[in-house]
């Protein structure tokens, strides 16, 4: 259902009556509340003669207006359109949080099957034996964008160790040798593509000095501007980096600016994801795309497909490409190089 806020904005009604009405339909069990996720319509009215499980559960990270929203809006509609009610639930990429849903889905045992956002899917889960549960009982579990490497289940995402490279190939063709990263420590899809950005490294012989890696996990992209100081170590002497994604990069950019660092001129930046993001700042962003709908489409399809027939492998990786725009500097040689990224005072 609609939250309370949304229900006020569109029925002119006060919080207090939205509430209690709300409160007659779950008494009279025409919705449920589930608790982490928010109120559904209730399953009573989903049930065939089977008694079957019939509703699918998205679990995702977060809902906010970066790249995720066109994803679940695509799953839930091409689930909902083979017949199946969404149940759509948000860890904000919070262990417990996980938990909570997980526990929920096993207790109430409803859904005919999941497709799941990993949660800081590069760091150990106490959760798994959860995702284990719902194996045994023949639930089909499908991840998209990360995945839980010790579960051997299936996941829909962009090729990220391919994204990697070609984001850092795009920098080496156009004349760039120190050549930094910023990449996310606690989830697998940062890994990968520092893999494939030290393999695009290793493939043209230049040797990756580890100083001019930064790290970073959830917390630090919230709180960008603290991490000036590192941003200014680890960089200095490179003439082009590759993101993360563009939400690093945006967040860099602002950073950059306050320390006169200008883009492309003084360091050049290729990034991933293309969202809105790569074309809001003042310099538009090279961009390696992520596909959000296709992504959503082919995540719902092939779970739809595991549903039907459990030994369906529902693996899918994107290939990619890069979006050109302004933040690339072309070097005329790899010489000038080493003058690298010179601060201003």
């Amino acid at each position: 259902m609609y939250s309370e806020n949304e229900l006020v904005r569109m029925s002119g009604f006060s919080r207090q009556t939205v509430r209690h009405a709300i409160g007659i339909l779950e008494a009279e069990h025409i919705v449920e509340r589930m608790r982490g996720s928010g109120t559904y319509i209730s399953q009573d009215l989903y049930e065939d003669n089977s008694g079957r499980r019939s509703r699918i559960a998205v679990i995702m990270t977060y809902l906010d207006n970066y790249i995720f929203p066109k994803t679940i809006q695509v799953i839930e509609n091409e689930l909902f359109r083979s017949g199946y009610p969404v149940q759509i639930a948000f860890t904000n990429n919070l262990l417990n949080r996980e938990r909570t849903i997980l526990e929920d889905i096993l207790e109430k045992d409803e859904v005919a099957g999941l497709i799941v956002e990993a949660t800081k899917s590069a760091l150990p889960n106490m959760n798994l034996s959860y995702y284990q549960a719902l194996q045994n009982r023949k639930i089909p579990v499908l991840f998209i964008n990360s995945f839980y490497p010790e579960l051997h289940a299936p996941h829909v995402s962009m090729n990220d160790k391919q994204a990697g490279k070609m984001a850092t190939k795009y920098l080496i063709e156009k004349g760039h040798r120190k050549i930094s990263g910023i990449f996310k420590l606690d989830d697998g899809q940062g890994h990968l593509r520092y893999a494939g950005f030290m393999e695009a490294l290793n493939e043209a012989d230049i040797a990756c000095d580890e100083s001019r890696i930064l790290w970073i996990d959830t917390e630090d992209i919230k709180n960008f501007s603290k991490l000036q100081e590192k941003i200014r170590d680890r960089l200095e002497g490179c003439s082009a980096l590759v993101s993360y994604n563009d939400e690093v990069a945006f967040a860099l950019t602002k950073v950059l600016g306050r320390m006169g660092i200008r883009i492309p001129e003084d360091l050049s930046i290729a990034s991933i994801d293309d969202s809105e993001l790569a074309v809001l700042g003042k310099v538009k962003l090279t961009s390696v795309p992520y596909p959000m709908e296709k992504l959503g489409y082919k995540a719902a399809q092939n779970l739809l497909e595991m549903i039907k027939n459990p030994r369906f492998d529902g693996t899918y990786e994107f290939d990619v490409h890069i979006t050109e725009r302004d933040s690339v500097r072309e070097l005329q040689t790899a010489k000038s190089v080493q003058d690298g990224m010179q601060y201003q005072t």
